[in-house]
């Protein structure tokens, strides 16, 4: 009864991890990064909660009818009370924060960071925009999204060496935490959410270790793309296997 603690985190939490692994084999971390996060749901809100409580700083968000710039970093108590609370457009941020402002219609990836992380919806980064954030120093996209990048963006992404996190590995975090519910139920069990987030943890610096050693077995090192796919396709196959279906 209740679910699981730490699953309304999970997508969010889980692909910081992934970006902090992709960082961390680079010899680099979050601390001090610049960041934007499109949305303003909740897979946005608590990949900037991680984001900021790992030293990052989160300069924009959005909703569907603009961008909002706020460069002192974004105040995410306020977004949690606009958009949980409330229910209110992230417009009404700019009435709160006088020196924040709000981009009516605004493209959140003509922002300059460090690191990206789309959270809001389908195709949002096309060729265009990660041209955009690569020209701006863009080093890292994380994807909490479901597809949220173009196979042209993704080709941008690829061809310039950033650190691309596919949504397939990145955004695992959700259905991960939705495994270990049941596993909770299973056992008839009930665990705290310190417990559930190391359990999360462990999951997402497992999926990046997967996918990063594929790529680098099959010939394309830092390439998470081929490396979440190949990764994923195996996985599957050895169940079939396994499983007499093949």
């Amino acid at each position: 009864m209740g679910g699981s603690l730490v699953r309304t985190e999970a997508t969010g939490y889980g692909a910081v991890y992934f970006v902090r692994e992709m960082l961390k084999v680079r010899k680099d971390s979050l601390e001090g990064k610049t960041c934007v996060v499109s949305g303003s749901g909740n897979v946005a809100i608590y990949t900037i909660e991680k984001l900021q409580q790992l030293g990052a700083k989160v300069v924009a968000c959005s909703d569907s009818n603009g961008v909002i710039l706020h460069e002192k970093g974004i105040d995410l108590d306020l977004v949690k009370r606009l958009k949980e609370v409330e229910r209110r457009r992230i417009a009404d941020y700019a009435t709160r924060h006088k020196d924040a402002k709000y981009l009516a219609g605004g493209n959140i990836w003509e922002i300059p960071c460090q690191v990206a992380m789309p959270s809001a919806t389908q195709n949002e980064i096309n060729g265009k925009d990660a041209k955009t954030l690569v020209r701006n120093g863009c080093i890292a996209v994380g994807e909490g999204a479901n597809m949220p990048t173009t196979p042209e963006g993704v080709k941008v992404f690829l061809d310039a060496k950033v650190a691309y996190g596919p949504g397939k590995a990145a955004n695992a975090g959700g259905v991960a935490t939705s495994a270990l519910e049941m596993q909770q139920n299973a056992s008839r069990d009930s665990w705290t959410f310190e417990f559930t987030e190391r359990k999360l943890d462990a999951i997402m610096t497992n999926i990046h270790a997967s996918t990063y050693e594929t790529a680098e077995e099959y010939g394309a090192p830092g390439n998470y793309v081929v490396g979440a796919n190949i990764a994923g396709f195996v996985r599957v196959a050895r169940a079939m296997l396994a499983l007499g279906c093949i």
